[in-house]
């Protein structure tokens, strides 16, 4: 395998962590109501763990309020227990087969819990990062040790793998910077 799709394979990957970042940070309520707010909340239903949209749907009829109908009658009550439980703050009003959830109002103590939880998600993104970079930065070097590419080339990939991890963390500090914003608008 050539250094070029090597180098390819490392920055899909990097780009994948951007991708979880992105996807974790959108599911943090920022005020405006979302369905992207229940993406991590997760059901035990037909004996395994379930995304909630694979037993329910979730719109949004109002800026402050979210409904879930749940497409199994039986599942009404774990997706209600699912929600409370899912440390987003969120309490559900069952309404026959539908979960009616009004979104709070967003008071300075939670907001900054939010900026705390999206520090975390960055941070787990930036660890996945380094993983890559250090999988890369090994590669390298058995390359190397093995021959089969010379210690000037070695270095040279290795200055553009930590070029391009110092690039994917800066992106991840950039959008961490921006829904830090975000969430603490009043």
């Amino acid at each position: 395998m050539s250094e070029a799709s090597d180098l390819k394979e490392l920055k899909r990957r990097m780009d994948g962590a951007i991708a979880a970042f992105k996807s974790d940070i959108a599911s943090l309520r920022t005020g405006r109501a979302s369905a992207n707010i229940l993406d991590p909340v997760t059901i035990e239903a037909y004996g395994s763990r379930m995304p909630l949209n694979q037993v329910a749907n979730i719109t949004v009829p109002e800026p402050r309020m979210l409904t879930v109908s749940v497409w199994d009658k039986s599942m009404v009550s774990a997706v209600e227990r699912a929600i409370r439980e899912s440390n987003l703050g969120l309490n559900p009003i069952v309404d026959g087969q539908n979960l009616r959830i009004p979104l709070p109002e967003l008071n300075e103590e939670r907001r900054r819990s939010l900026v705390k939880v999206a520090h975390e998600y960055a941070e787990k993104a930036k660890v996945a990062i380094r993983h890559v970079r250090r999988d890369g930065m090994d590669g390298l070097k058995k390359a190397e040790k093995d021959g089969v590419i010379g210690q000037d080339e070695s270095r040279s990939l290795s200055e553009r793998v930590q070029k391009m991890t110092d690039e994917t963390i800066s992106e991840i500090d950039r959008l961490l910077a921006d829904k830090e914003k975000e969430i603490m608008q009043v």
